[in-house]
């Protein structure tokens, strides 16, 4: 039996916490908070990371490329799902695309919009659960390290 909405969305929730709590690691460490996580269909855990171009002072190190890299090769990501506390940039939205990541469950939108339209109409699933912790946690920062945040967009 598939599962309901609700469930799915139950599920989805859990799934953002894990990136949650890698955005609070990244924060921990002087970065951006924006942590991401995959998971297969059945919500396994495959890998996850945070923002960590502070860090290492990699401007590519960012939460999805991260997690993506900690789950190291899959056969295919056509079932996989990404949890993420912020809308994907245009980077990782891309990285979604050209590995066909099917799901991408986004915590928040809000601060940023990212590539969401554009991987809804390449056939991407996205889902915004809006999440005020993901608002609040990545507004803070911005507002107390615009320059580091504007950087992170390649603004000036």
């Amino acid at each position: 039996m598939a599962a309901g909405p609700n469930e799915n969305r139950d599920k989805y929730f859990a799934m953002l916490q894990t990136a949650l709590a890698e955005a609070r690691a990244g924060l921990a460490e002087g970065g951006i908070p924006i942590g991401a996580a995959l998971f297969s269909r059945e919500g396994k855990l495959l890998g996850k990371g945070h923002n960590r171009r502070v860090q290492q002072g990699d401007p590519s190190a960012h939460g999805e490329t991260d997690a993506f890299r900690q789950a190291g090769r899959q056969r295919t990501y056509r079932d996989i799902i990404m949890a993420t506390t912020l809308a994907p940039c245009w980077y990782c939205s891309g990285l979604i695309r050209q590995f066909g990541i099917a799901t991408v469950v986004v915590g928040e939108s809000v601060n940023f919009r990212g590539g969401m339209d554009w991987l809804r109409e390449n056939g991407i699933e996205v889902i915004d659960l809006g999440s005020r912790e993901c608002v609040d946690l990545l507004a803070k920062y911005v507002n107390d390290h615009p320059e580091v945040w504007k950087e992170d967009l390649g603004e000036e």
